[in-house]
């Protein structure tokens, strides 16, 4: 199982049949072995690793949030009802002067801000938040993202 899991978190996309080829097994086998790691709740699902330049009608934020937790459910309660606004891709609690760094993505900065403050700062236990826009992707889950050679010139932007 461990093999699997490193093969498809390093490899490059492959068939189930290329991954059992590879992995010294058959496809029944295979199959079996996805079956389990997703039971167990190990394999959530498959993503490929898109270039954020292809998509320019996107605007992604990291957003840290300072909370107050739940007397009932700490951290926990919290982050989970955070996690559930479809706006937020992926959701943290961390270490440091924020509790939940949360990363989301929307179709302008104003969706963003208007997402901040409709939403997240209307939170009961929401103390503080810092929003931090994404100008340009150097590297993505473990993939360069090729870049022009830079000529010196300044980023271009806009609201």
């Amino acid at each position: 199982m461990d093999k699997l899991l490193k093969l498809m978190l390093e490899g490059e996309a492959l068939s189930t049949q290329q991954m059992g080829e590879v992995l010294g097994i058959s496809k029944e086998e295979l199959a079996k072995e996805l079956k389990s790691l997703a039971e167990a709740g190990v394999l959530l699902g498959w993503r490929p690793v898109i270039n954020p330049d292809v998509d320019q009608s996107v605007v992604r934020a990291a957003i840290e949030l300072r909370i107050t937790p739940d007397r009932d459910g700490g951290f926990d309660k919290l982050a989970q009802r955070v996690s559930k606004f479809d706006e937020v891709e992926s959701c943290y609690l961390m270490s440091g002067a924020f509790d939940l760094l949360i990363f989301v993505k929307a179709k302008s900065l104003r969706d963003v801000a208007s997402f901040v403050y409709e939403k997240l700062a209307t939170i009961n236990g929401v103390t503080s938040t810092a929003t931090h826009f994404f100008l340009r992707t150097y590297k993505q889950q473990g993939f360069l993202i090729e870049q022009a050679a830079s000529d010196g010139e300044k980023l271009n932007y806009s609201p």
